[in-house]
């Protein structure tokens, strides 16, 4: 009897995935532990393990479409097995994104009929009553027009949800700056491969052709714009509307419901970021030929872990009739990737040197650009770490990433006047802001959390004890 392959839970928040493509096809003998498609959660790209050995009878899930957890993909079996059929329409997966199609209502014309084609009169017959209100005689033959040609128009661009792109691809589109949405590909099925975007940025783009205007018109914003104006006119991107993501979806409804149900508050330091500083650059240079490149959020990441060690009831979770004290400082960081954001965790970050947390943030960070992140490597954090300083943001109020009582923002390193012992001074300063859900963490408590992480970062020789 075949054996049926459902769309597996795959993230904990997961209710569906998009099966972004077959690694196996029909007719293709599988063993246990066999790859056979890759899916998209809303957290990361995840690969669907097989269960059984056999041949692959039956995919019942195209590429692009999106899955209900528990709804079938594929179906296992002995060759020439009868698969059952596939599952009623209630249950068949969610389709993919559908581009939206906007019909453009035709010019409104007269028709009238050339002289080989008008109606031929009727008889003359007996007078009857007219009626009363006659309609217009539209039969008379007009003088033919020409219509003027209608100008070629680009082909409608495809949206970028069904196009068939290798992730490298797509990635490199990005870096060289190439729409890869007018490509056509030469892989396998037309998917868009590396040398595809090669090909396109060795290809220099044809230059717009100039709008049309009337002798004497005077052009949009005439009065501001010089003939070399640095700002084009039309339209700053292509009018569309695109499909919400598993991602985007999964953050929009965490968001809502950590905005709408944690009360939070905020808490704000400056901290005197020179001696951060003065020991990273002097540690990157004692370290270079060791391959040692530590970030300031490197540092950063250490000393939250060692301010909850010294204020360890920050490091907390609100479970409705309990407080949850944890006893490990799991600490995520914010990552942007493509459509959203995902918080990897260093698990017992407390215990870990700054090098150690170094090379395991740039691990993680790699990973969860690739979307290829473990569910166990972004969940069962205990405290979030958002850094938008290294973006020149000076400060911002982060959104608590439910269930962590807290979430740390970093500002960006300003230089500006300070006064030291008395005397006025040009200084680097960095404004840090923790966000605190007030059910677990009261404005005292978040300050001496505060004032402990200040302490290490303005003392940051103690981070390397």
């Amino acid at each position: 009897m075949a054996q049926i392959i459902d769309m597996p839970k795959l993230s904990d928040t997961m209710t569906v995935g998009t099966l972004i493509k077959w690694l196996k096809k029909e007719g293709d003998p599988v063993k246990t532990g066999d790859i056979l498609a890759e899916v998209e959660t809303d957290k990361a790209t995840m690969e669907v393990e097989n269960f059984f050995d056999g041949t692959l009878l039956k995919i019942f899930t195209p590429a692009g479409a999106q899955v209900p957890i528990g709804a079938p993909l594929c179906a296992i079996g002995d060759p020439g097995e009868t698969v059952a059929p596939p599952p009623s329409p209630a249950e068949t997966p969610l389709t993919t994104h559908t581009p939206l199609t906007v019909a453009t209502p035709a010019p409104s014309t007269v028709t009238t009929p050339t002289p080989s084609t008008a109606p031929t009169p009727a008889p003359i017959s007996a007078p009857t009553t007219a009626p009363a209100n006659p309609k217009p005689d539209t039969t008379t033959t007009a003088p033919a027009t020409t219509e003027p040609p209608k100008p070629k128009t680009e082909a409608p661009r495809i949206p970028s949800e069904r196009i068939r792109i290798s992730p490298l691809a797509r990635k490199f589109a990005r870096e060289k700056g190439i729409d890869y949405t007018r490509l056509q590909g030469s892989g396998r099925g037309g998917r868009i491969v590396r040398a595809d975007i090669i090909a396109a940025a060795a290809t220099p783009a044809p230059p717009a052709p100039p709008a049309p205007t009337l002798p004497g018109a005077a052009t949009p914003n005439s009065a501001f714009r010089t003939p070399h104006s640095a700002f084009p006119p039309g339209p700053i991107q292509e009018e569309r509307a695109v499909a919400v993501s598993n991602m985007r979806g999964a953050i929009a409804r965490r968001l809502l419901e950590a905005k709408t149900t944690i009360p939070h508050f905020y808490l704000d330091v400056e901290v005197d970021a020179e001696p951060l500083l003065t020991l990273r650059r002097q540690l990157n240079a004692a370290l270079e030929k060791e391959g040692v490149k530590l970030s300031v959020n490197d540092l950063i990441l250490k000393a939250c872990a060692e301010a909850l060690r010294r204020v360890p009831s920050v490091n907390a979770t609100w479970e409705g009739a309990q407080i949850r004290h944890h006893g490990a400082a799991h600490i995520s960081f914010a990552v942007a990737i493509e459509d959203g954001l995902i918080t990897p965790v260093i698990r017992d970050a407390h215990a870990k040197t700054v090098f150690q947390i170094s090379a395991e943030a740039k691990t993680l960070g790699n990973r969860a650009k690739e979307k290829k992140l473990a569910p166990a490597e972004f969940t069962g954090g205990t405290f979030c770490v958002s850094n938008l300083g290294m973006m020149g943001v000076v400060k911002f109020n982060p959104i608590i990433n439910p269930p962590n009582a807290a979430i740390l923002g970093v500002g960006a390193t300003v230089v500006k006047p300070v006064v030291k012992n008395g005397q006025i001074v040009i200084g680097q300063t960095m404004t840090l802001t923790l966000s605190c859900d007030h059910r677990v963490v009261d404005g005292a408590l978040g300050a001496h959390y505060l004032a402990a992480l200040k302490t290490l970062l303005e003392a940051p020789a103690l981070l390397l004890v």
